[in-house]
């Protein structure tokens, strides 16, 4: 990339916004890895997509909240340092050992977590794509995790277990050292009454008395130093033996502790390949959680991305909307070239958070607060149709039509780096190969002011190096020189962008004549800073399609300046000129009552929509209740039915124990029985009842067969018994079991009911 995309990004600072963003990474190789990614600016348009997705995936996997990409626990420069130890076959320390246990443990956690996400919602897998699959593809090595943590300590010294050998080592040591020990404090009481001040010391691992100034001891040593007003350090020549053996166990406990890391390293060295896989992906979920928590931090938006072809009003797009990368291989007209609703300038936010929190720590500053609160970045519209080429914003100083470059030229960054947009709800802007931009003003935060030959070097270059992807960004163009010479080189700067050069250009100027471009090519568009006359104050809001009018005259009336002196510069500054203002005033005040009519118009459509939804709402509930009260009929029918045919059952049964009475009767009865059953069953077959006939004479059948059921006979009455074709007494009732006993003459009978006529 040439010196002029740098310079563009550095004017734009684009380096303060990848320092906020890195802010947000967990390890420190992460924080390099995310601004030596985000001045990565080479990306194409595929690749700019694949950010965003990861980006939003990250998201997803914050709010989940059991998935977060929290890597503020590792220690990556040392596991880099424990690759390149075991790469050199050199052996790792134990603070090395435990960050690559703590970086294994951290990705097991990790896919862990994962899992049971994916357990409880099987959607979740594909909103954490394309994190999933990187994630679940880590290779981990448990068993040298369990290595690590039997041999090394939480400190990284090797543990005494780690090896029989160390063990004894350093017990001998702790013998020796507590040996010499002993020794000195027992030469120290000795010598105490002549030698008030002494104390033992250690110099380069042997044990030393050191005393006073000019004091003499009593027992024999040898002298390591002496100084005049010093004291001196002496060596007791009864501790040197025992100081000699000290240094060579220390020297066996130094051998069995770089014999268990060669060991552990020896084992490292089996993975080492995964395990520097498993370290570059950890770096790049890092970056990309930096992403997704600035954005989050900060309520970005995913931006609409797409790119744009061609020119003119159809364009071949491939975009992506929302959270979902959507491609399409056919035309699509879009009425924007760039949409963004309420965008704040990243910088201006961030500098505001961090003026507000300075503010907070004050508890005594609650006026000073409160101010800050109110004081809130004000956040600028764009909407920039997808015919206009060249966009012309002019305006008052510090009105804010830098910011307004910054804001644009910063959000197109970050929605190509992979970084939502600051915006109150998805924008629409399209994919820029690269962003140019010429601003060099007071507002600029690195206070380089730009002369006029160095705005024209540096357009010059930006013009050889835009294509019709690129986004150009002038501020003042044409300032810095004779007005009427600049205004016409900024008319040619302009039109030869709109014919040939970047896909958009905006560009800010105090040139009324710029404004006039619009009247005579449909691929510019006007717009201003809008200026609040009443209380001499910008809003820092754009209006749209109304060019800025002069307010130096109408200012200086309101601020008192001699009313001779007003009138002399409006008739200098000429009638043609105060009736342009006139005419832009009145723009003004129509754009102001259309947006007021579009506001209402807006406000009935959503009253609309809720009394449609309403409506909908209730036609479903009331198909519901149809649906249920025709089920619920439908149920009591089933039931209904389900008794008649019981009830047909018993009756039928009736009928078939009364033929098989019959069957026992006299010959003479059984013919007459025959001759009836045959009777009926002729009716039946050649004159059958219309079906709601029978229906009707089985319901009148039913409530005879009860009735006459109810009708049981009592003890003294007469009945005609069938079987013998004769009439008798009733003895018992049994109305239980249906039966009863019948006597005539001598001879008693038990019957059942159905066998007897009343």
């Amino acid at each position: 990339m040439s010196s002029v995309h740098y310079d563009s990004l550095r004017v734009l600072e684009w380096d303060s916004l990848c320092d906020a963003v890195a802010s947000f990474a967990g390890t420190s190789l992460g924080r390099e890895a995310t601004k030596a990614q985000l001045w990565s600016l080479n990306q194409t348009y595929e690749e700019s997509l694949r950010l965003l997705e990861e980006t939003n995936a990250a998201v997803e996997m914050r709010k989940h909240g059991g998935c977060s990409l929290d890597f503020g626990t590792i220690d990556a420069v040392l596991v880099k340092s424990a690759i390149q130890q075991a790469q050199r076959s050199l052996a790792v320390n134990g603070n090395e050992a435990m960050a690559v246990a703590a970086l294994l443990q951290l990705a097991e956690t990790l896919q862990l977590n994962l899992k049971a996400a994916i357990k409880e919602n099987a959607d979740w897998y594909g909103r954490f794509m394309p994190l999933t699959e990187e994630i679940m593809g880590l290779v981990i090595n448990r068993s040298l995790v369990k290595l690590i943590q039997q041999v090394i300590d939480e400190d990284g010294s090797v543990k005494d277990s780690a090896s029989s050998t160390l063990r004894r080592s350093r017990d001998q040591v702790r013998v020796l050292e507590r040996k010499i020990y002993d020794l000195m404090d027992s030469l120290i009481r000795n010598e105490k009454n002549e030698t008030p001040f002494m104390e033992v010391s250690n110099i380069d691992g042997r044990w030393c008395i050191k005393s006073g100034a000019d004091q003499l001891t009593g027992f024999k040593g040898l002298l390591l130093s002496s100084g005049s007003g010093l004291g001196s350090i002496i060596e007791p020549l009864s501790a040197v033996p025992l100081n000699d053996e000290l240094q060579q166990a220390r020297a066996s406990v130094a051998k069995a502790e770089a014999d268990v890391l060669s060991m552990l390293t020896e084992k490292m060295q089996m993975d080492l390949d995964d395990i520097e896989k498993l370290l570059t992906c950890i770096i790049r979920l890092d970056v990309v959680n930096a992403r997704a928590t600035y954005s989050l931090s900060f309520g970005g938006a995913c931006p609409d991305l797409f790119l744009l072809e061609g020119k003119g009003a159809s364009t071949s797009v491939m975009y992506l909307s929302g959270d979902k990368i959507s491609k399409t291989s056919y035309p699509i007209k879009r009425e924007w070239t760039l949409y963004m609703p309420k965008a704040y300038n990243p910088l201006l936010l961030q500098q505001h958070r961090q003026t507000l929190q300075k503010a907070r720590k004050d508890v005594s500053n609650a006026t000073a607060v409160a101010a800050l609160q109110r004081a809130h970045p004000v956040p600028v519209d764009f909407f920039i149709d997808h015919k206009t080429r060249v966009l012309v914003i002019t305006g008052p100083n510090t009105g804010g039509k830098t910011i307004c470059l910054k804001t644009v030229g910063l959000a197109a960054m970050m929605a190509k780096s992979g970084l939502h947009v600051l915006a109150s709800e998805s924008v629409k802007i399209p994919w820029f190969d690269a962003v140019f931009a010429d601003i060099g003003d007071e507002q600029s935060l690195s206070q380089s002011l730009s002369t006029f030959s160095g705005h024209l070097k540096r357009i010059s270059e930006i013009q050889s190096h835009s294509t019709i992807q690129s986004l150009v960004l002038l501020d003042e163009v044409g300032a810095g020189t004779n007005p009427l010479e600049g205004a016409a080189l900024g008319m040619s700067l302009l039109e030869s962008f709109a014919e040939s050069g970047a896909l958009l250009t905006i560009a800010t100027t105090h040139h009324g004549e710029l404004k006039t471009l619009k009247y005579s090519n449909d691929v510019f568009e006007n717009a201003c800073m809008e200026f609040d006359e009443v209380n001499l104050k910008p809003t820092f809001k754009i209006l749209w399609g109304i060019p800025g009018r002069s307010n130096a005259i109408n200012i200086a009336e309101r601020l008192g300046l001699p009313s001779i002196i007003v009138d002399n510069a409006r008739e200098i500054y000429g009638a043609a000129s105060a009736e342009i203002d006139e005419v832009i005033t009145d723009m003004e005040r129509l754009k102001q009552d259309f947006k007021e009519k579009l506001e209402e118009a807006q406000h009935h459509l959503m009253l609309s929509k809720d009394l449609y939804e309403n409506l909908l709402l209730a036609r479903r509930k009331i198909m519901e209740h149809g649906a249920e009260q025709r089920s619920r009929k439908t149920q009591e029918l089933s039931e209904a039915a389900a008794v008649a045919r019981s009830i047909l059952h018993k009756k039928v049964r009736r009928l078939r124990a009364s033929a098989i009475q019959s069957s026992q009767a006299t010959p003479a009865n059984k013919i007459r029985h025959t001759l009836a059953i045959n009777g009926q069953h002729d009716t039946a077959e050649y004159n059958e009842p219309p079906v709601a006939y029978k229906s009707t004479s089985f319901v009148e059948d039913i409530k005879q067969s009860q009735s006459e059921k109810s009708q049981v006979p009592k003890v003294g009455d007469m009945v005609h018994v069938s079987s013998l074709g004769r009439r008798a007494t009733v003895v018992r009732v049994e109305p239980s079991k249906d039966e009863i006993v019948v006597q005539t003459g001598n001879m008693k009978l038990k019957l059942k009911l159905t066998e007897i006529q009343t």
